[in-house]
């Protein structure tokens, strides 16, 4: 079972994402990752780092305070 923060980070991640209508392959190459690691973030399949919090938040123009406001 998932956790549910991994899947509130995933689906806010998707959501910021598609506000600035950029592709899973395209947001991971402006943060720097891979386009496989978006795409496990987003379907909360993995527990990121805070150094890949860090990157998420800048690519969408956020604090990572921003990013982490779940709701």
């Amino acid at each position: 079972m998932k956790k549910e923060i991994l899947v509130k980070f995933g689906n806010k991640v998707r959501s910021e994402r598609l506000k600035q209508n950029l592709s899973q392959e395209a947001f991971a190459d402006k943060a720097g990752v891979h386009r496989t690691y978006i795409g496990m973030i987003e379907r909360a399949e993995k527990n990121v780092t805070l150094i890949t919090i860090e990157k998420i938040a800048a690519t969408l123009g956020m604090s990572i305070s921003e990013l982490m406001k779940l709701d």
